[in-house]
């Protein structure tokens, strides 16, 4: 990473973790880990992944209470925090978040293959984790999502539609970006967003996603993230998606999260075999805003080895 890190991008030291950075073939990803503190240093990780325009801090405050089980790596996804932007011309489909994590597992923990890993995803993150544990499940032992049921689906008679809204943002590319004077000024604007976050968690989560230039800060996040997706999955491929999950899995259900008054949710719970739902208090970011004891603990419980 040739950037230095802004203050609050990385927890306090007393937090346990570190920096880490992954190579991948055309990106390096980078992310905090927490070291495994149990006794047993032969149990596999966990790789987090976060949601949509968020970073590894999103499990600032989750992971350390999970790290006595096993080594927690919280990873920025590609155009997100630290992590690399995709190459020009290419845009971020849904699909190559989840070719990111086959690379990742294959490349850099590779005795997953004999001993497989947790996955844990919030939201997009969650979204990714769900597709690959269905590809891949010899390679993952437990799966966690939070707020996170599967991927967006359209209709297919909007196929064209969203294509044609996709590239006509694509040729006009995306509005420079705005700078603001401190950080605290872009963690108000955050708390805002179609998730809502307290102030806590605006100043905990923003520093990541900024870079300082001459004047103040901008968002290091890679604007192509707000590019309209060419192509969607329809409700029957995330069916089918869900469907073909064969680790044991957890719901985590915000009681106010964004999934909370979506329908058609039982009808895919229905579909992942065995699914566990626990409800907690909170919203969207039920693990890292306001009380996170209950996700905590729904998790530590499900992923314990004992």
């Amino acid at each position: 990473m040739t950037e230095s890190a802004l203050p609050g991008s990385v927890p306090d030291p007393e937090a346990g973790c570190h920096e880490m950075h992954w190579p991948l073939e055309n990106l390096t990803l980078s992310g905090l880990t927490w070291p495994n503190k149990a006794i047993d240093p032969s149990r596999p990780p966990a790789i987090f992944l976060h949601g949509w325009l968020d970073n590894a801090m999103s499990f600032a405050r989750l992971a350390p209470r999970l790290a006595t089980n096993t080594t927690m790596h919280a990873i920025d996804m590609a155009g997100h925090g630290h992590s690399g932007h995709r190459p020009p011309g290419q845009s971020y489909w849904l699909m190559d978040y989840v070719g990111d994590l086959s690379e990742l597992v294959e490349r850099h923990f590779p005795e997953s293959e004999r001993f497989p890993l947790d996955l844990v995803g919030h939201s997009l993150g969650g979204i990714v984790c769900a597709l690959y544990a269905a590809a891949f499940p010899e390679r993952v032992r437990r799966l966690v999502m939070i707020d996170s049921l599967g991927a967006l689906s359209r209709p297919a008679r909007e196929t064209i539609p969203q294509l044609r809204r996709a590239l006509h943002k694509r040729r006009l590319g995306s509005a420079a970006p705005a700078l603001y004077p401190d950080l605290q000024s872009a963690a108000r604007i955050r708390e805002g967003g179609l998730s809502p976050l307290s102030p806590e968690a605006a100043k905990s989560l923003v520093p990541r996603n900024m870079r300082a230039v001459p004047g103040g800060f901008v968002w290091r996040t890679d604007a192509r993230l707000r590019h309209p997706t060419p192509l969607m999955m329809t409700e029957e491929q995330v069916k089918a998606s869900l469907s073909a999950i064969q680790t044991p899995t957890l719901f985590v259900r915000a009681k106010e999260g964004l999934l909370a008054s979506r329908g058609g949710l039982d009808s895919r719970a229905d579909l992942v075999p065995g699914l566990q739902t626990v409800d907690v208090p909170g919203g969207h970011h039920c693990h890292l805003d306001g009380e996170i004891t209950p996700v905590a603990e729904a998790i530590n419980r499900f992923l314990s080895y004992g």
